[in-house]
């Protein structure tokens, strides 16, 4: 019997229909539920030869973790953090890129109760600063690579909370514990706690910042319930296998690793890939997938993009059996693209750092419609409302919001708890029993989702709201486009004009005369008042650390 099933009660296979799934999904857990106990624990007890992770350097070294070896390094790791004074409630920031070394890191934080925080190596001072302050951080783990350990280091004497700087692999700094000398030193004996030092479902277990796409990251705090949120990512969307190979491309910055390389993929006991590269190349992840016979895969609609530039013909994908996306929408000539040369449907995903999947296409009882995010996933209560909070009917443009209200547990299983020492954007998030995403869609009258755009990313021409994201998308179809974005350009006589900007595809040049091409591509393709009046050409988009595209950043600079 599947790990997962003790929290479902059935396999997921037994779930007759759609209809079926949504009306009888129920999560039962104690009210001590810990993932590190409770999951990983329990699997290497269970199957401790098992492999929970392949992992592979950029070189190409490989090394194979079972589930018995996760289990004892967690012990190892915990056993560190406690030599070390971290105790229970302690928020520990860690910077491993892809080291296999954050799995048991995260895994020894949970089994301490203390907070683990993951951060990119992307980071400069001035983003240090924020965060080990915001965040009163005390200790720090990072890969020592890099300028990694210099940029911390540079701004030492403004944090106010940090204690501990540990550094693991390359290059040992002065100031800094060598983590992997002192976590050999290490038993792999470990018991969990008891009475009030255990930790309950309600404790605050990670935090991650936001992709800070308008502003300073916000600090989003979740729970010891958040991994189970993930049962219906990697068990239900992922359709991960039992004994199969799980690969998605994520840093471990960011929280879309938890996603795709931990809680859902190993509830459904299924390895991890996890591939440590330096720099991403369509044909290195191709190559990747076809020789280590991935079985399903997720990765962001960019990393598609690049991917389906390339000739597939060199390249084994038989292994496949199952495809998404997440991160920003997906453009349908991706989708197309992808199916052509793999003959698998790229099965999109929604959700947020504040949630687990909140809406997506499940197969196999649904297959995806060309462009809709999908359906609510079942254990969130998505509903599309105006500005004053009201459900909008069908075909109308509203924001993505969760309903809150009517659980046991004060909140659907997944979303987070709070934003961490912000009261205020808390409240301006979550209050009257929904939670705002601040995402924009409409819902058609079989309830499928249709992305239109962040609610800062709408433009209002000339008394229409037209989203960036159809605009994008038809464009992202003419062979010419790599990458674009769409925003409004203050206009006297329209409010706002619509602009895209535009990065090229090799060998083609931003002539008048292709300018006046891609706006009549957009006029054929779609409703013409949504057309580009305005059309810029640059050598890269504004993205935030994440890669997500800051459209703020070209209105701002457009405003001026």
């Amino acid at each position: 019997m599947p790990i997962y099933e003790q929290f479902i009660g059935r396999h997921r296979d037994q779930f007759a229909t759609l209809e079926d799934l949504q009306k009888n999904y129920r999560v039962s857990y104690p009210d001590t539920f810990n993932f590190a106990y409770d999951v990983l624990d329990v699997l290497a007890a269970r199957t401790p030869d098992k492999l929970a992770m392949l992992w592979v350097s950029n070189e190409g070294e490989e090394r194979r973790f079972t589930f018995d070896d996760m289990s004892r390094l967690s012990n190892k790791a915990a056993n560190f953090f406690t030599s070390r004074g971290i105790g229970k409630g302690d928020y520990v920031m860690l910077v491993l890129k892809r080291g296999y070394e954050f799995w048991y890191c995260m895994m020894g934080l949970h089994k301490i109760g203390a907070v683990a925080v993951q951060a990119t190596h992307l980071l400069t001072s001035k983003d240090y600063v924020y965060r080990m302050n915001a965040g009163r951080i005390k200790m720090i783990v990072l890969t020592g690579d890099g300028d990694c350990t210099d940029h911390v280091d540079e701004a030492l004497d403004q944090y106010e909370t940090l204690e501990s700087r540990c550094v693991t692999r390359g290059k040992k700094a002065a100031g800094w514990i060598d983590f992997d000398v002192e976590f050999e030193k290490q038993s792999d004996s470990w018991t969990r706690p008891v009475g009030e030092a255990d930790t309950r479902v309600t404790d605050p277990m990670i935090m991650s910042f936001s992709s800070g796409t308008t502003g300073y990251p916000k600090m989003v705090v979740h729970d010891f319930s958040y991994p189970l949120g993930h049962l219906m990512t990697g068990v239900f969307w992922h359709r991960v296998e039992d004994g199969g190979l799980h690969f998605t491309i994520s840093d471990t910055g960011w929280l879309k690793s938890l996603w795709g390389k931990m809680y859902g993929q190993w509830l459904g006991e299924s390895a991890v890939f996890t591939y440590d590269f330096e720099k991403f190349h369509a044909v290195d992840i191709l190559e990747k997938i076809a020789q280590y016979k991935v079985t399903t895969f997720c990765a962001p609609p960019t990393m598609y993009r690049f991917m389906i530039k390339e000739d597939f013909s060199p390249y084994d994908l038989s292994s496949l059996r199952h495809c998404c996306t997440a991160g920003e929408a997906l453009n349908p000539e991706v989708y197309n693209q992808w199916l052509r040369n793999t003959g698998h449907k790229i099965f999109e995903g929604f959700g947020q750092t504040e949630t687990t999947l909140v809406c997506s296409t499940l197969y196999p009882w649904m297959q995806p419609r060309l462009g809709s995010m999908g359906l609510a996933a079942p254990g969130y209560k998505v509903v599309v409302c105006d500005e004053k909070g009201d459900e909008v009917l069908s075909g109308i443009t509203g924001e993505i919001c969760i309903r809150t209200d009517g659980y046991d547990a004060g909140k659907p299983l997944g979303l987070f708890r709070q934003y961490y020492r912000d009261q205020d954007a808390t409240d301006r998030a979550w209050h009257d029993g929904l939670y705002h995403t601040g995402d924009t869609a409409y819902r058609d009258e079989m309830g499928f989702l249709w992305y239109v755009g962040r609610v800062d990313d709408v433009i209002k021409s000339s008394g229409y709201r037209i989203g960036p994201f159809e605009v994008e998308s038809t464009l992202m179809e003419h062979e010419a486009v790599l990458e674009c974005a769409v925003t409004g350009v203050p206009d006297p006589e329209r409010g706002f004009a619509v602009k895209a900007t535009i990065v090229l595809c090799k060998g083609f040049v931003g002539t008048p005369e292709l300018t006046k091409e891609l706006q009549n591509y957009v006029k054929k393709t779609t409703a013409p008042y949504k057309y580009p009046r305005i059309i810029e050409y640059v050598d890269e988009l504004p993205k935030t650390i994440s890669g997500k595209i800051r459209r703020v950043e070209i209105r701002e600079r457009d405003s001026k």
